[in-house]
């Protein structure tokens, strides 16, 4: 028979050794399957990495994907550290470009310098209070914030539907919400809009509150035991709505960079799914917002270099998603070989142990009847 056992915590050398084999037997499996389409998978990972980064354009157009990718990490780890399982990121998303796209379309006078962090303000308040939604939700009824939050997400995108479709629709009737103003537009350096340098910000600030403040430590202490917490004086509730406020504020921060910089405008089309991607590459970064950085550029590559695959290879774009689910699948399973062990145990030794036990038994009740007699 073969049993599953828990294990001891492996070393810092050990867990990095078995994850960066996972990657890497990830990379093999994938190539198998590219393989088996009948193509080179040297030459597929080839054009994915020089359609990605390979030219200036195709490296502009990876650090565009990479900003919201990021900034929707890095606020799901935010309540990931304390085990509030927000799935709601895209929902977030939607909310925060709403609320930039309010102040853009409500007050198009106003010059760049007052608009545009009116517009981020906007998106953190309306990011940050849709995500604590869910933590009302979860404290007052104990509702499940996982399904809050998802339910969330398609609640935000019928709203932007409905107001591309009705309310902001243009006027000239074609089902789409008119330009912003020039105002509202995000302005560019060195050819990639300075959403990068708010994210670099972010990286930083976010880093600081887990490592080195007392918000960071409360946290992680809810993550580990809500009963621990509260037994050092923690007040559970609102370190919740504030982790779960600053969750969802970068969320809608990334919206707002999304809608003022790509689109121009808001749609109900914005996200692309980038929120639910942004799950996958939060727990692929260990909540670590370094690494979180890191992993949303290699899925950012990803997507880049996949949409060329096609017209340089002839295979589709979602050949870029199977590689995807190939890593997550085994870096997931990495974590579960960091954690259990599988034993085997023979019948056997099962005998033995059971004869084992039942000899004293024996012994004993030998010894007791000579007692007595």
């Amino acid at each position: 028979m073969i049993h599953i056992v828990a294990k001891n915590e492996p070393s810092k050398a050990k867990e990095r050794l078995l994850r960066i084999s996972a990657v890497l037997l990830s990379l093999v499996a994938s190539g198998i399957v590219i393989a088996c389409m009948g193509k080179n998978p040297f030459m597929v990972f080839w054009k994915i990495i020089t359609g990605s980064i390979g030219k200036k354009y195709y490296f502009t157009q990876t650090v565009h994907k990479a900003i919201p990718l990021t900034m929707l990490s890095l606020g799901i780890a935010m309540a990931f550290r304390m085990k509030f399982w927000n799935i709601g990121a895209d929902g977030q998303f939607y909310m925060g470009a709403f609320g930039a796209a309010f102040i853009a379309f409500k007050f198009p006078g106003l010059p760049m310098p007052v608009m545009l962090p009116l517009m981020l303000v906007a998106s953190v308040i309306c990011g940050g209070l849709w995500a604590t939604l869910a933590s009302f939700f979860k404290n007052k009824f104990g509702a499940s914030e996982t399904l809050v939050t998802l339910m969330l997400n398609y609640i935000a995108t019928k709203w932007v539907t409905y107001l591309q479709y009705g309310p902001w629709k243009r006027p000239d009737g074609f089902p789409r919400m008119p330009r912003f103003p020039d105002a509202a537009i995000l302005p560019k350096t060195g050819g990639i809009h300075i959403g990068w340098i708010l994210t670099i910000i972010c990286i930083a600030i976010t880093y600081v509150i887990f490592k080195k403040t007392k918000l960071g430590y409360e946290i992680d202490v809810i993550g580990e035991s809500k009963s621990t917490a509260r037994y050092a004086g923690i007040n559970v509730t609102k370190v919740t709505f504030i982790a779960v406020f600053l969750s969802g504020a970068l969320c809608g921060m990334a919206g707002m960079m999304q809608a003022s910089a790509m689109e121009k405008s808001l749609t109900y089309q914005l996200s692309g799914g980038l929120g639910f991607t942004a799950v996958i590459t939060t727990w692929l970064g260990q909540l670590n917002p370094l690494i979180i950085t890191a992993v949303s550029f290699l899925f950012s590559m990803l997507i880049q270099g996949g949409s060329g695959l096609q017209a340089s290879m002839g295979i589709q774009p979602t050949m870029a998603q199977v590689i995807q689910g190939i890593i997550i699948f085994f870096v997931l399973g990495s974590e579960f070989f960091l954690k259990y062990k599988f034993v085997w145990t023979s019948s056997k030794n099962k005998e033995v142990s059971s004869s084992d036990q039942t000899a004293p038994s024996e012994e004993s009740s030998s010894e007791s009847e000579k007692e007595e007699k």
